[in-house]
């Protein structure tokens, strides 16, 4: 396995670190942190790259808050600072993981996310008949159980550039033995990085045909219900073994049942997003909140529960709501008032 190096003295180049922060400030402007940063553009740029060549910069304090959407999370949020420092890094070293990544792994990747996997998913379910099993895995407080020690060797099995490494793993720690931040940049791609042994044990020695992960949403498909029972069995005992995680839920159901996955309810001949985020649309589009409407309507665009939202978006308006109709939806929506 080709492993890199010089990568610190790359990432921390003053040109890096520039077009770190222009990454780093993208929907960030109107943050009070942000304008900071750019008050002082140059110095603050000159000031991190001198901490940074010098051995003296260390990850500030988080910003720790809840959201409980749709459950409770604790989220760590970075001084904007840091925020520059995790882009600088992602900027070299993204390519070099992503390369080591199956196809089946679509969170946090440049061209993939949630509507690529669900899509996925579908095609694999259409492969088969309705009596054909699903297995649907979840890790167990998967960011909470991460082992640092077992991740640091992940990362060096690629990265054999010490500070750097040294750098990355600053933004691992947490005050529990155990886990990483949510809420960094680069607690993403350590998650890619540390259930990423578990795709290429599940597609070249279990030799699974049909399999899409998320993050730490392990949907197999197209199994008889027996093998799903001896899947099972093997991905508990490999992530017990190798990674020190556990499983928190297992579902095992036919096909003709739908599948949850990445916010939807899929079966083989259409698609819906949750009941939860239809109320939650119905929530904010009563309060008028725009940005989050079109956000829900992005997220519905490739669902049958498209047209839905929209009679609902229609409704609010006649009833004298402010809020617009996004550009996008304009066409499906002028065929419901006619």
């Amino acid at each position: 396995m080709k492993r890199y190096g010089g990568l610190f003295e790359k990432a921390f180049s003053q040109e890096n670190l520039y077009q770190a922060y222009l990454d780093a400030r993208q929907g960030k402007r109107g943050k009070r942190s942000c304008f900071d940063f750019e008050k002082g553009l140059g110095a603050n740029l000159a000031e991190l790259h001198q901490e940074l060549h010098g051995g003296t910069y260390s990850v500030s304090p988080y910003y720790e808050f809840e959201v409980h959407e749709p459950k409770k999370r604790i989220i760590h949020a970075p001084a904007f600072r840091d925020v520059v420092v995790q882009h600088a890094i992602y900027r070299v070293v993204y390519g070099i993981f992503d390369s080591t990544f199956l196809a089946d792994s679509f969170a946090c990747r440049v061209g993939y996310g949630t509507h690529r996997a669900a899509h996925a998913v579908q095609q694999a379910m259409r492969h088969y008949s309705g009596d054909d099993y699903t297995l649907h895995i979840d890790v167990r407080k998967y960011f909470y159980s991460i082992d640092r020690v077992i991740l640091r060797q992940l990362v060096e099995r690629k990265i054999k550039d010490r500070r750097l490494v040294d750098t990355m793993m600053g933004f691992a720690e947490m005050e529990p033995p155990k886990g990483i931040p949510i809420g960094n940049l680069l607690s993403q791609t350590f998650a890619l990085i540390y259930l990423s042994a578990v795709d290429h044990f599940i597609k070249r020695t279990l030799k699974v045909p049909h399999y899409v992960r998320y993050v730490d949403d392990l949907m197999l498909i197209g199994l008889t219900r027996r093998a799903c029972i001896v899947l099972r069995d093997s991905i508990a005992r490999f992530l017990r073994e190798h990674l020190d995680l556990g499983l928190s839920r297992v579902t095992i159901q036919k096909i003709r049942k739908g599948v949850n996955f990445c916010g939807y309810r899929t079966w083989r001949s259409c698609k819906f997003i949750r009941k939860y985020s239809v109320f939650k649309f119905k929530r904010k589009a009563r309060a008028g909140k725009q940005d989050s409407v079109a956000s829900i309507l992005g997220h519905a665009k490739q669902s049958s529960s498209l047209i839905y939202l929209l009679k609902i978006l229609q409704e609010e308006i006649a009833n004298g709501s402010d809020l617009q109709v996004p550009k996008n939806y304009r066409p499906i929506y002028n065929t419901l008032s006619a």
